[in-house]
């Protein structure tokens, strides 16, 4: 088969893909949208009095007899669409992010977050990354929000005038259980199973990173120097350079990396992108002392942690009010 035969079929392919993914968005919102209705005629008869529990738990019988191929309509379920609706109802603005998530992907996130600026966040986040429940479950269980919000917090001066779209895009500690790394590890026993597990950092990290390469090679001078990890961004538009460090942070370590980002500036990033960005990514930091390193740091470069062991969640939710308070 000819090369441009072949290229025209897949074509054909995508056009298939594209109107399956259309049909399922469609059956979704009308699904969401579903669901929504019926939480509000239940919440406005029980509000007015004319309902009590136990005629939704009859509902729920009647429509298992009159309609017994609908599925979903459980006297639990009708109670969830009821909470859905009174979740949401004061915030209109979001109804459009609502149609676009999973029944069960808005049942996970209006019944497990706090706050509603915490619920709009997980929303956000599935509609732009199409997370499974699966993976929404793995990104609530390690707290991405509040090392989201953490995060936001801690970007450099530097970062918010180079990339005023860079809110949400980095963690303030990124979350890597899945590498199964002992307690005692090396910078390259971490690399590797960064390189070894590419498809759960990638989840971790955000889908707009995309790989590049390993022990990324610069030349300068006479000299070769290797960078740890490099990605590129795709909202960011820019090149993501990543130094690991086994060990805490010190602040010696700013100066490789700003000589790295320097180097892929120069010599590697193409004339429509952006300057790149450094990820320190520590096993451990002291705040005081990074506050410090970064304070005169030219640079768009951050300090993040990571962790082999999911975090405590209410040590992060503990954190990030601090941080909030202290502002």
């Amino acid at each position: 088969m000819k090369k441009q035969v072949e290229n025209q079929f897949i074509e054909v392919i995508g056009l298939i893909q594209q109107s399956r993914f259309n049909a399922y968005k469609a059956v979704n919102t009308e699904l969401i949208d579903l669901y929504w209705k019926v939480g509000e005629y239940i919440s406005n008869r029980i509000e007015n009095e004319e309902w009590g529990k136990s005629i939704v738990s009859s509902l729920a019988v009647y429509i298992l007899t009159a309609e017994p191929e609908l599925k979903g309509f459980s006297d639990k379920n009708l109670w969830r669409m009821k909470q859905f609706y009174e979740t949401y109802k004061d915030h209109q603005n979001l109804s459009a992010l609502l149609r676009e998530n999973t029944w069960t992907n808005n049942l996970a996130i209006f019944s497990r977050c706090r706050s509603i600026e915490e619920k709009e966040f997980y929303l956000r986040l599935c509609a732009k990354e199409l997370y499974s429940s699966r993976e929404l479950e793995r990104q609530m269980n390690s707290g991405v929000f509040e090392r989201v919000m953490i995060g936001n917090q801690k970007l450099s001066s530097v970062m918010r005038e180079l990339k005023p779209d860079i809110a949400g895009a980095f963690k303030d500690t990124y979350i890597f259980e899945f590498l199964n790394l002992s307690e005692v590890h090396s910078e390259g026993d971490l690399q590797h199973a960064l390189i070894a597990q590419m498809k759960n950092v990638i989840l971790e990290l955000g889908k707009d990173f995309l790989f590049m390469d390993e022990q990324y090679r610069i030349q300068v001078g006479n000299s070769d120097f290797f960078i740890d990890l490099v990605f590129y961004h795709r909202s960011l538009q820019c090149l993501i350079a990543f130094e690991l460090k086994a060990d805490k942070f010190k602040p010696e370590h700013l100066g490789q990396l700003n000589f790295y980002l320097e180097a892929l500036d120069r010599d590697v990033k193409k004339s429509h992108e952006n300057p790149s960005i450094g990820i320190l990514l520590c096993k451990n930091k002291d705040s005081e002392v990074v506050e410090y390193a970064l304070s005169r740091n030219l640079s768009p470069a951050m300090v993040a942690e990571y962790q082999t062991i999911l975090p405590d969640k209410k040590a992060l939710q503990k954190k990030f009010h601090e941080i909030l308070k202290s502002q």
